[in-house]
């Protein structure tokens, strides 16, 4: 077997190779309807991605010669964080200003009723308190990071942590679609969906997605309000390790400070650098095109990842329980962050 970074190759290459279908496709509807005169749905390419990435995954994942794209598929998560990276680049300290006090308030507000549903739901449902405590956290704060974040921190089962992060990914990957379809039949503006999608969604990679399904505006503030809802990760982790060990009889060892640093998602540090460099002009227009054009193709690999890595037969091996709390509680929280949005939006201008 291949080794070193040759072993991920292979990998790489369907990533590449799926994502680009994903552009052919997006490109070639529209240079159809353009040249018959029709006005087909522009179907961007992080959909086509995903959708080709999710019939090869679930036809030929498990035959045993596709082990050799595993360690290439693997990275799609690097991809993903190199592209919120590099993203900065687009989001001056301005920008986040002109998020404006409601937006930020929502976000606490999110926090805090996503993590109470998901509690509440799963107690009824008879969850054990690790698992709960999975599911909160993955869906009020950001998806399957702060899931492998927190299981660390309050030493969770790694059955728990299979069902919370498929869990998140199945509702995450119909979030994605669904939340466009919501918006445009709401007749939402961009910014009014991105704050949306950015509260709602769990998964990064989803918000950028469905964002970018939805358009480039709404996709841009849709990972700004997640990048600031992926800001509290380290806080929130650090509070869930703190019960537990308080229930085992036992404290964290070290610095506090250094824990926080650990469970903070460096990606999230890196999209803040990028973007203070950004807002003192260090780089050139040129650059920042470019950079931002990196960033563009980085998502393209992640999205083809999530696709490949999207397996229904795993689903519905891991049982029914978590799904239906998950579904239940994100369907609601959907619901109540949508009702937030609109209600903030009419009472005092999201804009």
């Amino acid at each position: 077997m291949v080794k070193g970074p040759l072993a991920l190759l292979p990998g790489l290459v369907l990533l590449g190779v799926i994502g680009y279908a994903g552009k052919l496709a997006e490109s070639s509807i529209k240079a159809f309807g353009a040249a018959h005169k029709l006005a087909l749905p522009n179907i961007e390419y992080v959909f086509w991605a995903i959708l080709f990435g999710l019939v090869i995954g679930n036809v030929f994942g498990r035959r045993s010669w596709f082990r050799v794209f595993e360690p290439g598929i693997s990275t799609y998560e690097l991809w993903l964080k190199v592209g919120i990276v590099l993203l900065g680049v687009r989001f001056l300290f301005a920008d986040l200003a002109k998020l404006g006090a409601p937006t930020l308030a929502l976000v606490v507000l999110e926090i805090v009723l996503a993590g109470g549903i998901m509690i509440g739901l799963a107690r009824l449902f008879g969850l054990g308190p690790k698992l709960t405590a999975l599911l909160a956290i993955g869906s009020s704060v950001c998806g399957v990071s702060a899931i492998i974040a927190t299981r660390g921190a309050i030493d969770a089962e790694e059955d728990e942590t299979a069902f919370a992060i498929a869990s998140i990914l199945v509702i995450g990957a119909l979030s994605l679609f669904a939340f466009p379809l919501v918006g445009h039949a709401l007749g939402m503006s961009d910014r009014v969906f991105g704050v949306w999608a950015g509260l709602g969604i769990d998964n990064t990679a989803e918000v950028a997605a469905a964002g970018a399904l939805f358009s480039d505006d709404a996709a841009k503030v849709a990972v700004l309000v997640k990048t600031a809802r992926n800001a509290m990760i380290g806080f929130v982790v650090l509070g869930a390790a703190l019960y537990f060990a308080s229930r085992g009889g036992r404290a964290i060892e070290g610095s506090k400070a250094v824990f926080l640093w650990k469970k903070l998602p460096k990606f999230v540090v890196g999209f803040l650098a990028f973007s203070a460099l950004a807002s003192v002009h260090v780089f050139s227009a040129a650059q920042v095109t470019s950079l931002a054009n990196v960033s563009r193709w980085a998502f393209l690999l992640t999205f083809a990842g999530v696709g490949l890595r999207t397996n229904t037969a795993d689903m519905k091996k891991r049982g029914l329980r978590p799904f239906v709390v998950g579904a239940i509680a994100e369907l609601a929280i959907a619901g109540i962050t949508l009702a937030l949005v609109i209600g903030a939006d009419r009472l005092i201008g999201l804009q």
